[in-house]
């Protein structure tokens, strides 16, 4: 059983008055059990299974529905969500005003393509860059709209590319970062450092270079006259919930503006509060801003979207004919997004994932007080947080699901910690207990 704990961060979290209690009860009852699958589920995998493109391992059971912090699978099993669809629905499963603006819109217009304004496209753009600037970003001047994270990573690739071709046809080199991760397709996958991913589908995309994360002496050394892009994560999610350091990044833009080069953050995971900052570079120096962000996971709360944000200067050079996109800004998921960016970028709604995160991460110190040999550390900020593990915690997902719990792991032997933005105090403290269970299981199987 879970050893004594030590009242860690009590005081913190009294100021914040949570009526939470200090100890953790670890959860050692496997209620959800993979293996408690009724046939007809397994059979219907297994003619489903025959149809798709095995790119996932998943377990044997199906999901099929969710309510704010919780999914059901179709044995009416109830998990609590950790993963939030990988840092998607900031505001919960089947949240009822989104749900509204999906009927409304989808019985008015869904689609008109991009020979043609609307509304909503343009209301979103407006809406993300004033309240960019409205939270101290007067580097923020135009939006394209895409329809995922990848994509505007690859239109952010391109972007950069044109930019320093006005300036020397050798200009075309793009510098990322080690653990980082920027999608799949060939552009964002050679900003991709994982052998893993990146073996299979060689050669990429060539003109990338690859620097040690956090390390300024290396990165200096690879940002040159013929760099035009430097891509990096304020905050890795991915890659092991790594913060950026301050003189890092601030290292970052010096170099670029001395080289003419474009800094590109990525804020697909970090991003729109997840981190308790409208964006995650908003932790660092306020003069270390971006050229161009990209963003998507929670935009739409689950809508397929993705987008880029670019200074002036990025947004009058690129042109008529130099990028595009069939579904990218429909009315239906701009119309989610104006929703969702509306709610979870007010100062009450990021005060709030800032009181959760705090009071999430005190918990899980207690467990990591209990088992520091098998928990190495916890960290993030907001409701972005990793706990690192001495050993791959892989087994833990199992565990942890089979007691109703869904978690995702990272890279260093992380586990990512990434649960709706609307958790509440008592979900929190319902998902460390299961969560304190799992590596009480971990710990003793070692």
């Amino acid at each position: 059983m879970l050893r004594s704990i030590q009242r860690l961060n009590v005081q913190h979290i009294l100021k914040r008055s949570y009526a939470v209690s200090s100890i953790i009860k670890p959860v050692t009852e496997l209620t959800h059990l993979d293996t408690d699958v009724p046939q007809s589920t397994r059979e219907q995998i297994k003619d489903y299974s025959k149809y798709t493109v095995s790119t996932y391992v998943r377990p044997d059971f199906v999901i099929s529905r969710g309510k704010g912090c919780y999914l059901y699978d179709t044995s009416d099993r109830k998990y609590l969500d950790f993963t939030a669809g990988i840092a998607v629905t900031a505001l919960g499963h089947s949240d009822p005003e989104v749900a509204q603006v999906l009927f409304d819109q989808a019985s008015t217009l869904l689609h008109t393509s991009n020979l043609y304004h609307n509304q909503n496209a343009g209301a979103l753009a407006k809406c993300l860059v004033e309240t960019t600037k409205s939270n101290g970003g007067d580097w923020a001047s135009k939006l394209f709209l895409a329809n995922s994270g990848t994509e505007a990573n690859e239109g952010a690739l391109k972007f950069a590319r044109k930019w320093g071709k006005q300036f020397s046809e050798d200009k075309i080199e793009i510098v990322c970062f080690t653990n980082a991760f920027h999608g799949r397709s060939m552009g964002a996958l050679s900003a991709t450092y994982n052998p893993k991913y990146q073996k299979p589908f060689a050669p990429l995309v060539p003109g990338f270079v690859t620097s040690p994360f956090n390390d300024t002496e290396k990165a200096l050394e690879a940002i040159t006259e013929k760099t035009c892009g430097v891509i990096v994560e304020p905050i890795q999610g991915e890659g092991g919930v790594h913060p950026a350091k301050a003189e890092f990044l601030q290292a970052l833009r010096k170099r670029c503006d001395e080289t003419n080069t474009l800094l590109i953050f990525d804020e697909i995971q970090c991003g729109l509060g997840r981190s308790g900052k409208l964006w995650g570079h908003q932790h660092f120096s306020k003069a270390c801003v971006p050229d161009i962000l990209t963003m998507a996971k929670p935009l739409a709360n689950g809508v397929p979207i993705g987008a880029l944000l670019t200074s002036e200067k990025v947004g009058e050079l690129i042109k008529p004919g130099d990028h595009g996109t069939t579904f990218g800004g429909n009315p239906l998921a701009a119309a989610v997004a104006l929703n969702v960016v509306g709610r979870i970028t007010t100062p009450e709604f990021i005060k709030a994932v800032n009181e959760k995160g705090d009071h999430l991460r005190s918990l899980l110190e207690q467990v990591k007080a209990s088992y520091p040999d098998t928990i190495k550390e916890v960290r993030g900020q907001g409701l972005l947080i990793g706990v690192e593990f001495h050993k791959d915690p892989a087994a833990i997902v199992k565990m942890a699901r089979e007691r109703g719990l869904l978690l995702v792991t990272a890279g260093c032997n992380t586990v990512r910690v990434i649960p709706p933005l609307i958790i509440s105090n008592e979900e929190a403290v319902e998902g460390v207990n299961k969560f304190a269970g799992a590596v009480e299981q971990f710990a003793s199987s070692a």
